[in-house]
């Protein structure tokens, strides 16, 4: 298995009917904690300001308090931070991931020892001519 490929490709935790917290999620609260900014970190996702703002209002909204305080730009350059709840959210998503990564390990080597080798199609397949 490459270091590149994942046990758990993406793992989304609903963490209630109006909240889940994804891969997206994650990453993003971890690119306004490096970048202190919405919008560097919408940048950095390839993600526009709107998507990514939209994102930190409906975590903020569901949550007791606030993952992300942000300041109005201008002169003095405005910014985001990540909270402590916010930090914490980050990071226990990162642990839940990283748990189940753990747990199916070997079921997931065990499926990928019967695919076929990269760029050999199989009998039946769609690629056969």
């Amino acid at each position: 298995m490459s270091p590149r490929l994942r046990a758990v490709a993406h793992l989304r935790l609903r963490l209630s009917d109006d909240l889940s917290i994804g891969p997206g999620k994650a990453r993003l609260l971890e690119a306004i904690a490096e970048t202190g900014s919405i919008a560097a970190a919408g940048r950095r996702l390839k993600m526009s300001y709107k998507r990514a703002w939209s994102l930190v209002e409906e975590m903020n909204r569901a949550f007791a308090e606030p993952l992300v305080t942000s300041a109005r730009g201008g002169s003095s350059g405005g910014g985001a931070s990540l909270t402590a709840t916010g930090r914490q959210v980050a990071a226990g998503y990162r642990r839940v991931e990283e748990r189940a990564e753990a747990a199916v390990a070997e079921e997931i080597s065990a499926l990928r020892s019967l695919l076929a080798p990269t760029g050999t199609p199989q009998e039946g397949s769609r690629n056969e001519k």
